[in-house]
């Protein structure tokens, strides 16, 4: 039912770059609760929050079947592991060794250099 937007949002390619790049989830000690929501359909469930702009609250769980609580939790987990800069850099790394970006061009945004005292 889901398998259609987790594809549309997190894609076979994504997907195979990010899958092992994902913190493992933290041992259980005790059975019963709720079984853990799929990697993939959180994944997706992310990059749709981001993609269209909107608020965590506005994220529409009967897309992806994730709540919004699970996406939010699983985020800042991922980030705090630091998996978004991991799979950034995986993705460039498949983009450049597929001959799929022009590394002889660059853009620096001038706002994120510093400007020293007395340079020209």
């Amino acid at each position: 039912m889901y398998e259609v937007m987790i594809r549309t949002w997190a894609p076979d390619d994504l997907w195979e770059i990010a899958e092992p790049l994902i913190p493992p989830a933290p041992v259980r000690r005790q059975g019963g609760g709720r079984r853990r929501v799929d990697d993939r359909a959180v994944l997706a469930a992310i990059v749709y929050v981001t993609q269209a702009g909107c608020s965590w609250w506005k994220l529409p769980e009967a897309l992806f079947g994730v709540t919004r609580a699970t996406a939010h939790r699983r985020f800042s987990q991922w980030t705090a592991a630091g998996f978004w800069l991991r799979l950034h850099e995986a993705t460039l790394d498949r983009l450049g060794s597929d001959r799929r970006i022009d590394w002889s061009r660059a853009v620096v945004d001038s706002i994120s250099v510093r400007a020293e005292k007395g340079a020209i």
